[in-house]
């Protein structure tokens, strides 16, 4: 029995040393990331930066405490990080090239597109990229061809095919489970509800996607002939042979790619890029070295502040993802903030949304007709400034897109479903005392009545209304002509342009320049909001159960998982709606 005692005792004492232990080392490594992410990085002569990109992209990145749960390489990027740490490595004296490893990046062409013109401004300093990859997804090939040297494993796969949009339906699922979801609408190519109705695409939604799927591929295409030196027929008949189910020699005769070359001999490779000896050691700096060395220019003295402000993600939404995404109350705000700081001399409103609740975006839009009475406000559009996204873009002073952002989309709905037939199949009854005729609206166990789907439908014409009238002055096109570009129709950034929906083509960089210019200064500041968390606020901020779904969620899973959470969170969110459906994949 003593012995029972005493090996209980040492157990128990074991495990709680151990959990002291294994707590402390917790800290410990806590405390040496927080240390490394502020240090600041020096730069040996003769480094290359090494954009290595396996994960996916975000507008901005906050450096997540749990990054290092993620399963292998799969990281988090931030846009702003990546453009930053490439103007960086252009005007150090120190650093002599850069090299991109390109493996998987979950983001929209819009976002590849502003990483490319990074890339080709940095060409301008005469300093070389090469670029590498096992096996080029599409997205990252029309990334890399702007590379001096685009390398290939003799044994890899090159992605070239063309695009496609590949929606998902549920009608069918939800039919079997006995819910109809109840749809209010106004807009000929109002899709975002089509997953729930249809089963196939409206030859609608098949016309808009057809037409901004090759506005988008002929912007790609010629991006990569001008970078290649090929012709367009090249490239769509390469893209014809399906590349990547041909041996990578045909991507190489092609002059798809510069060079076949095994990974174990990249490093060499690029020492003779860089004018290094083979015996001497080459100095790579990560992309999170990057972020920590020392901007090369002078402090600005003017006092004078240019504003971007990034509002990214959903509107008002509660979808899988936590707390990401635009919170009407908190960019009100943060704009009113703006608006009396007399720093601030122009504001640049940084957008990638596909839209969201309609009256959030309302009152953001009155917010930033605020601000523009006293400062220039100037849009950069992402990949997505949409339905929602877009109502709180078309009251700046100057909107600028990339040509593959995709936009427009103005349009609402909004939706109810009706669960009487789950309910039926598994005998649950509901029953009902009221006071008025429409005291039970928006009961889910049952179908609307005739009055008040009336009722509803009135409500949506209504939002769609106001949101075309907001569109027509902001923009100064008529109601009339404004009516037939919206019909929730989905636009590119270049046919946006065309319609005078956009005012300009082009990134961050254009924006900043735009409002500088609309300010009236030469010199300024530049400064991002809303600031950045620390690191421990973003610790203490971080859900560690949300933050490993979505991390093992990847590509059409993580996208049917945010349509059923949509589906389980209605009752808590807006019945109208002003978004994008989130069910557009582009290969």
């Amino acid at each position: 029995m003593k012995d029972f005692l005493k090996f209980t005792f040492a157990t128990v004492t074991g495990i709680i040393v151990a959990g002291v232990l294994m707590t402390f080392l917790g800290i410990i490594t806590l405390f040496s990331m927080a240390s490394a992410s502020e240090s600041e990085t020096q730069v040996p002569e003769g480094s290359v930066m090494m954009l290595k990109l396996n994960g996916t992209l975000e507008e901005r990145n906050p450096q997540s405490p749990l990054n290092f749960l993620a399963a292998n390489d799969y990281e988090s990027y931030g846009l702003d990080d990546i453009l930053n740490s490439i103007r960086k490595a252009k005007e150090n004296p120190d650093i002599r090239g850069i090299y991109l490893e390109a493996a998987y990046l979950d983001c929209g062409f819009a976002s590849l597109e502003e990483i490319r013109q990074a890339l080709q401004d940095f060409k301008e300093s005469g300093k070389f990229i090469a670029a590498y990859s096992d096996s080029y997804t599409q997205g990252l090939y029309y990334l890399a061809s702007v590379a001096d040297h685009v390398l290939l494993n003799p044994h890899g796969m090159l992605e070239w095919q063309g695009l496609a949009a590949q929606p998902v339906f549920y009608k069918g699922l939800l039919e079997k489970l006995g819910v109809e979801m109840q749809i209010f609408k106004v807009g000929t190519y109002k899709s975002a509800v089509e997953p729930w109705t249809n089963t196939a695409m409206s030859d609608a939604n098949r016309e808009q996607t057809g037409a901004y799927l090759h506005s988008i591929w002929s912007q790609m295409t010629d991006d990569i002939a001008q970078s290649r030196h090929l012709t367009l027929e090249q490239l769509n008949d390469a893209a014809d042979q399906l590349m990547m189910l041909q041996p990578a020699e045909e991507s190489l005769e092609r002059g798809l790619v510069d060079t076949l070359i095994y990974k174990n001999d990249v490093r060499s490779y690029l020492k003779r890029l860089a004018g290094i000896d083979e015996d001497d050691n080459l100095p790579v700096l990560g992309l999170k070295d990057m972020i920590n060395v020392k901007k090369n220019q002078p402090k600005d003295k003017s006092g004078n502040i240019i504003a971007v402000y990034y509002a990214y993600g959903e509107i008002d939404g509660l979808l899988a993802g936590g707390t990401d995404g635009i919170n009407s109350e908190d960019v009100i705000r943060d704009l009113r903030s703006l608006k009396e700081d007399e720093d601030v001399k122009a504001v640049v409103l940084r957008i990638n949304s596909p839209g969201g609740s309609a009256y959030g975006s309302e009152q953001i839009w009155h917010a930033v007709s605020q601000l523009k009475q006293e400062k220039p406000v100037i849009v950069s559009m992402g990949d997505y400034a949409a339905s929602g996204g877009y109502y709180i873009a078309c009251n700046a002073d100057t909107i600028v897109a990339q040509p593959t952002t995709l936009t427009g989309s103005i349009g609402i709905f909004g939706q109810v479903p009706n669960t009487k037939g789950l309910t039926d199949k598994l005998g649950i009854t509901y029953d009902v005392a009221k006071t008025n005729r429409y005291a039970d609206f928006g009961g889910i166990n049952r179908p609307m009545s005739e009055g008040e789907r009336q009722l509803m439908q009135a409500y949506v014409n209504q939002g769609y209304d106001l949101f075309l009238t907001r569109c027509s002055e902001g923009r100064g096109i008529s109601k009339e002509d404004m009516d037939g570009m919206a019909q929730g129709r989905v636009w590119s950034g270049s046919m946006a342009k065309e319609l005078g929906l956009v005012d300009e083509l082009g990134g961050l960089d254009k924006a900043i320049e735009i409002a500088a210019a609309k300010a009236g200064i030469d010199a300024y500041t530049l400064m991002n909001y809303p600031g950045k968390k620390s690191f421990w606020s973003e610790l203490m901020a971080t859900d560690p159960g949300n933050y490993i779904r979505m991390k093992l969620l990847d590509g059409r899973m993580k996208e049917i998982y945010r349509q059923v959470d949509m589906l389980d969170k209605l009752d808590t969110r807006d019945y109208i709606q002003a978004r994008m459906p989130f069910e557009l994949h582009i290969r």
